[in-house]
């Protein structure tokens, strides 16, 4: 069976992770492929995951990174310009479980080669030094899988370990959680000082090897096709929040001029459930009346906003205003 070779002309996330769709679900199944693509600033929460529990919110809000669940398992990893995302997608051999190592082991080799002593390792990691710098996942559907990865290249570390960062609040949920490990960049462990793209080109020549490199360029109607894939699914809020699975959190804030303030809610699909407060603010209207106001909202700014809009928030927590509230909740 050939291989082709297809790089995403695209940085959007939602419009990549809609490329892997297509490819998968709509491309010629007598072929195998290898992908390359890279996101702009995102964090791609897995499957089966609670996305409120796996990123910062202040932080996603104030860089501008986009979440986006894709469709396979496993844990968050995030995605900037100095990582390089690769997926392989062929036919599962009779497999009925995730072979993890077979994808990775390309990767680790051509680094080793490159003077970087890289080991597949753990469930689904490659590692340097013990210290991660490639996740990995698969989907299996219907004879086909599909094998992703992040390599990190060269990319921003503090951005990293500050937007998968959700220390502060105490989550109860049954959705898969992270792993948090030790991270790392691959380049400082190069014997020469590669580009990202030199370092890509190694990739697909090491993946080929002697098979001569077929490329495939999208067409119109495949870029059309890959958007409606992108609407409909990997766009919506209800797709990359909203099948959250229900969950319990304590969020907990000191306000300055209005005391502690502890939000305890049961949310389901994204969606406040039941939320009560607790803390030592003063307030001359029975917060109960704004929990109940607030059941069936949808956990994201523009929602609460409306919901609050002709509300007076100092009424039920002096000293407070309504973004300070909603930076609480979310």
């Amino acid at each position: 069976m050939s291989m082709v070779y297809l790089k995403s002309p695209s940085t959007d996330p939602a419009f990549n992770l809609a490329l892997e769709q297509f490819v998968f679900d709509k491309m010629d199944r007598s072929k195998e492929y290898f992908m390359l693509w890279q996101n702009n600033n995102a964090v791609i929460v897995g499957k089966n995951q609670n996305t409120f529990g796996e990123v910062n919110p202040k932080v996603v809000e104030e860089k501008g990174v986009k979440v986006i669940r894709r469709l396979s398992g496993g844990g968050a990893v995030y995605h900037d310009l100095g990582n390089l995302n690769f997926t392989f997608i062929m036919d599962a051999k009779e497999a009925s479980d995730l072979d993890i190592k077979l994808f990775c082991q390309p990767v680790a080799s051509l680094l080793q080669e490159l003077g970087a002593d890289a080991q597949v390792n753990g469930r689904n990691d490659i590692t340097i030094d013990g210290k991660k710098f490639s996740g990995n996942s698969q989907y299996l559907k219907e004879g086909r899988v599909m094998h992703h990865g992040t390599i990190m290249f060269n990319s921003d570390l503090d951005v990293v370990a500050a937007v998968l960062n959700v220390a502060g609040d105490k989550f109860q949920s049954k959705a898969a959680k992270s792993v948090k490990s030790r991270v790392t960049n691959v380049k400082p462990y190069l014997k020469a000082d590669l580009t990202l793209e030199e370092f890509q080109n190694q990739l697909v020549s090491y993946v080929f090897g002697k098979m001569p490199v077929e490329t495939y360029s999208l067409t119109e109607k495949d870029i059309e096709e890959i958007e409606k894939i992108k609407v409909e699914r990997y766009a919506q809020w209800d797709w990359n929040y909203g099948k959250s699975p229900e969950y319990t959190v304590q969020k907990e804030r000191r306000i300055d001029g209005c005391g502690k303030i502890e939000a305890h809610m049961n949310t389901k699909d994204g969606k406040i459930v039941e939320v009560k407060f607790y803390g030592d603010f003063f307030g001359v209207s029975d917060h109960g009346e704004l929990s109940k106001l607030l059941e069936g909202c949808e956990l994201k700014r523009e929602a609460l906003e409306r919901m609050l809009v002709n509300t007076e928030i100092e009424k039920y927590f002096h000293g407070i205003s309504v973004n300070q509230f909603i930076d609480i909740l979310l």
